[in-house]
């Protein structure tokens, strides 16, 4: 198998609309069960705001759950189903350990650059790339390792921010990736399902992608052939019903083979 460990992560609590974001998550998690191993990440409840982020204490308690999880599975390789976006700080701090020279690109239709600061909804799904570039929540900070090197991370799909997104953007020049140049050293990608086109893929809380799903999956099979990819993370899949839930999952299952 391409990944020594499946993460089930179905966090909720990050999202400002996470009605569906659960039976997505249970979704995502059965295709990818089909990829390698799956352990499932401890959900905690409903919790209030604190530190600037909403729910925080269900929040920084799964976080420290996957760091669990990923430390006693000492996977190098991890295929994760979210759950919302910020389930990705947990497993990109774990492959950064891994990997020290990891390259991060984030397929997203938003930037999640917002600081609980700059933050204009508190809600931490919009915050995990400050998170992993050095901006984490202060109680998050003494629980991860070196941040990722904004100049190895790359957007892909980007089309709305905050002001506070984009004030990020600009102050660690952080770069949409070219797909001519050379992909080099260990990579995860970051797959928030919002960046497709709603004509082939509606089934998101947050509807704002332009990315057409044949052109996903063209450039994911590209970084798969040119670079290294030791983590694929897959997110914000919010079916309302068990047709879209087929029809999602067909999606997800062709992403994974694709990488």
């Amino acid at each position: 198998m391409p990944f020594d460990l499946s993460l089930s992560y179905p966090q909720w609590q990050g999202s400002g609309r996470h009605s569906n974001l659960p039976r997505g998550a249970d979704a995502t998690a059965a295709v990818c069960a089909r990829f390698a191993p799956q352990v499932r990440v401890p959900i905690v409840g409903d919790a209030e705001a604190a530190y600037g982020v909403n729910r925080w204490d269900a929040v920084f308690a799964q976080f420290r759950n996957a760091q669990t999880v990923l430390a006693n599975s000492d996977a190098r390789r991890v295929l994760t189903a979210g759950g919302d976006c910020a389930v990705d700080v947990a497993v990109i701090d774990h492959l950064k350990r891994m990997h020290p020279d990891l390259r991060v690109i984030w397929i997203d239709a938003h930037l999640d650059a917002n600081t609980p600061d700059t933050s204009p909804s508190g809600n931490f799904h919009g915050m995990p790339v400050s998170a992993i570039l050095g901006r984490a929540p202060s109680p998050m900070r003494p629980f991860l390792g070196q941040p990722i090197d904004p100049a190895r991370f790359h957007y892909v799909g980007i089309q709305i921010g905050d002001d506070g997104d984009w004030a990020l953007q600009r102050e660690l020049d952080l770069k949409l990736l070219d797909p001519q140049a050379p992909i080099d050293g260990p990579v995860h990608i970051h797959f928030d399902l919002d960046a497709l086109d709603p004509r082939d893929f509606p089934y998101v809380a947050y509807p704002d992608g332009k990315l057409r799903l044949d052109d996903a999956l063209v450039l994911l099979g590209h970084i798969a052939r040119e670079a290294d990819v030791v983590g694929l993370t897959v997110t914000e899949f919010a079916p309302t019903e068990d047709e879209e839930v087929r029809a999602g999952s067909r999606v997800i299952e062709r992403i994974c083979e694709a990488v």
